[in-house]
């Protein structure tokens, strides 16, 4: 894949340094900043590789493999959808979608941490509910649920993404439980009211243990007799819960995974033009009426990057989780339970990880490792390029 012209690492290399002087950031928010613009560069160091055919060398910078970083999340996301492979089943898969109301969102942008727990748990416990109720299902459910932070436009816009096989296991686990209509798995209206129910209730809670803090604009919350009103209005509207029509079995579960796990704000491939301290970017307007068709959006340079952090996730948090007999603790177990009372043939089962690294490990290495120049020799390592230390600089490989 040819490397973009422009990159975010362009961005916070040319302005970043001016950013970190007149804003006030967060560790984590700076950590991620020196990431992405040392990625890939001598700082981080590397190694020289040659040809064993025609001696072509080629230099190849290590990765600063940041999370937040668009250039090193193709390798995450495919070891992590390799891994999936083993999980999932032969059954359609729905993509259900939670999202919550601006003013929520602005609390969560002082308390990150605690509110988008709360998003998981109120989102899952939704699901497990909605989907144990005889009226609707009557089955565990199982699925996985991927947090998102933004929207095209790069604006706060926290929502999750959740992937649910089309049915579950019978309370006894003497059966599996069919979606009861092939385009349809749990209703929408019951799913957005006990999301609302439960997250509002799981956030008052939050505030009774004084978890939450408040700055800013909205710094007047602090004040008990101004939360209670705050949230009131929410209580009223519907909250959206989106539930998209399943988009086919296994394979195609694949293929539409990797649009959502590991995505980032924003790709290296949306950028346009970085010109006279101003950044243009591709953006689509989901709710324009021509939701699929791109536009452009011009920032400022300190702007671009301001939206940008909004993004960047507390230390350690996990922004993909799995629930139902989908969770760690069991999910081996009630998978080889769901695969025989589906009665799967082996045929239609998609190879385990531990398969594929085998196969991999077959292959010759010239044909994974072979050289881009006349693609006959093996390139081989020859060289390491340490990192560099501080007070010495790094040479300009920009």
């Amino acid at each position: 894949m040819p490397r973009p012209t422009l990159e975010v690492a362009d961005i916070f290399r040319q302005h970043g340094a001016v950013y970190r002087t007149k804003n006030r950031l967060r560790r984590q928010q700076l950590r991620v900043m020196r990431a992405i613009e040392a990625c890939r560069t001598a700082a981080l160091g590397g190694h020289v590789e040659e040809c064993s055919h025609c001696a072509h060398k080629r230099i190849a910078y290590n990765s600063c493999r940041n999370r937040h970083c668009p250039k090193c999340q193709h390798k995450e996301r495919a070891e992590w959808l390799a891994k999936r492979r083993a999980d999932l089943l032969p059954v359609p898969y729905f993509h259900v979608v939670f999202t919550v109301p601006k003013q929520i969102a602005e609390i969560a942008l002082f308390n990150q941490e605690v509110v988008y727990h709360i998003l998981f748990r109120s989102s899952a416990e939704t699901l497990l509910t909605i989907g144990r109720d005889p009226q609707h299902l009557g089955a565990e459910i199982g699925f996985f649920a991927v947090l998102h932070t933004w929207g095209q436009n790069l604006l706060h816009h926290p929502h999750l993404h959740c992937v649910v096989p089309g049915g579950g296991l019978s309370p006894d686990g003497s059966h599996w439980v069919p979606s009861r209509r092939p385009d349809y798995l749990l209703p929408v209206k019951v799913l957005s009211r006990l999301f609302r129910r439960l997250f509002l209730t799981a956030l008052k809670t939050a505030f009774a243990e004084n978890r939450l803090s408040f700055h800013g604009s909205l710094a007047f919350l602090q004040d008990p007799s101004a939360f209670a009103p705050y949230l009131e209005p929410l209580q009223e509207i519907d909250w959206v819960v989106y539930a998209k029509p399943p988009f086919g079995g296994p394979q195609q579960a694949i293929e539409y995974l990797g649009r959502y796990t590991h995505r980032i704000a924003i790709s290296n491939e949306r950028l346009l033009q970085h010109h006279n301290h101003q950044v243009t970017f591709q953006w689509k307007d989901y709710r324009s009426p021509h939701k699929q068709k791109s536009k452009r959006l011009t920032l400022a340079a300190a702007e671009f990057i301001r939206r940008f952090l909004l993004h960047v996730l507390p230390d350690g948090f996990q922004r993909i989780r799995h629930f139902g007999f989908l969770a760690n603790c069991h999910r081996q177990r009630k998978l080889t339970l769901c695969r025989q009372l589906l009665a799967t043939p082996a045929t239609e089962l998609l190879p385990p990880l531990q398969a594929c690294r085998q196969l991999a490990s077959t292959l010759p290495a010239e044909l994974l490792f072979h050289c881009p120049a006349c693609g006959i020799g093996t390139m081989i390592r020859v060289q390491t390029i340490p990192p560099y230390r501080w007070p010495t600089l790094p040479p300009d490989s920009s």
